[in-house]
């Protein structure tokens, strides 16, 4: 699906849960149903608390940041317009995060205010997607698949284990993952076209 597309896509989807959480619609009273259950059946506290620990900026942003200065380092600074694309997303990020919880302020599972979208779903999605974007043209066909399906299992992981441990409803980790497509999508679609160079006049 080209980026364009799927930013379109996961920014309805993600109006849609912001709508269901104001209204306390169908979907809102499903999710927290599916919450309760998810939770009776969580796995040992020990592995659900790592999952959910990805999403935390001291282990996501070093990621990204490792990998905009190998892509720095291997283009020779020529790629600095991608990685700037990407800084943004992850700039955005949060002021769109803190804004959304703001307006919405649902209660989480555990009690309290300001829980969606979580934050920490969407750093996750952004931190290791935005890497592995930043890197996708300097790897094989073969290690590329191998690093999606990593990045996936380590969002989906990370998802899952903010819901075992009681921090967010399963529909704050769904919009929050929509919210990071969303901004990837765009940071992919305006890496692509970096700004021209002015052109120098000639001596006449």
């Amino acid at each position: 699906m080209p980026p364009a597309l799927a930013g379109c896509v996961c920014g309805i989807v993600f109006a849609l849960c912001s709508w269901q959480v104001l209204v306390r619609g169908p979907l809102f009273r499903w999710d927290e149903d599916l919450g309760d259950a998810m939770r009776a059946a969580a796995p040992p506290r020990a592995l659900a608390e790592v999952l959910a620990d990805l999403g935390n900026m001291p282990v996501a942003l070093p990621s990204l940041s490792a990998a905009m200065a190998l892509s720095l380092l291997l283009t020779r600074g020529r790629g600095w317009w991608p990685v700037l694309c990407y800084a943004v997303a992850m700039g955005v990020l949060a002021p769109v995060v803190t804004g959304v919880k703001l307006w919405t302020d649902r209660v989480g599972p555990l009690g309290g205010g300001g829980y969606f979208p979580s934050g920490h779903a969407a750093t996750t999605a952004v931190a290791f997607g935005g890497a592995l974007l930043l890197l996708s043209g300097l790897l094989s066909s073969a290690v590329r698949a191998v690093a999606w399906a990593l990045v996936a299992s380590l969002t989906v992981g990370n998802g899952l284990g903010l819901v075992w441990r009681g921090y967010h409803w399963p529909l704050d980790v769904a919009a929050s993952w929509c919210l990071g497509v969303l901004l990837l999508s765009w940071a992919a679609v305006a890496a692509r076209r970096p700004p021209r160079r002015p052109r120098r006049r000639q001596a006449g």
